[in-house]
């Protein structure tokens, strides 16, 4: 299955109590298709008490099942909490973007984007320099003799 079908077909489970398994969200999502794949991500303290982080994901097998699961248990409750079901987005690339331990300047896809050759800065400086105001103040001002609105 390529990653984009699978990604169709999994969907994003939120809300979710600590007393959840993998087992608990078979079993409330095997009425909407055949399951594949169940993930409840680890916290990332390696001392934590929990379980999970709270949300999971859950595969199916065709993504009109993942559909039917979204329309039927976003909102619903489960072990007492009320759960968002949602479809799953891409996971975001740990090196890139707001939010890496790498510098925005420094990444890869910024300077690909924000990059300006040196045509385009001279072009642009010329163009700054043309818009300059006069040196002299006053220069301009020699058809005025009245200072206000012009007369009708």
């Amino acid at each position: 299955m390529s990653d984009s079908t699978r990604l169709k077909s999994t969907v994003y489970v939120g809300g979710l109590d600590q007393t959840v398994t993998r087992q608990t969200l078979a079993e409330a999502f095997v009425p909407f298709g055949e399951v594949v794949d169940i993930s409840l991500p680890k916290p990332d303290a390696p001392n934590s008490t929990d379980q999970h982080r709270g949300f999971g994901y859950v595969e199916f097998d065709l993504p009109q099942d993942a559909k039917e699961a979204i329309d039927n248990m976003d909102g619903s409750e489960l072990y007492g909490r009320t759960i968002k079901v949602a479809a799953a987005k891409p996971q975001k690339d740990s090196t890139e973007g707001l939010g890496s331990k790498t510098a925005i300047w420094e990444q890869e896809g910024y300077l690909a984007k924000h990059a300006v050759d040196d045509e385009d800065r001279q072009a642009a400086e010329e163009a700054q320099n043309a818009d300059n105001l006069p040196q002299d103040p006053m220069q301009g001002l020699e058809q005025l003799d009245v200072a206000g609105p012009k007369p009708e």
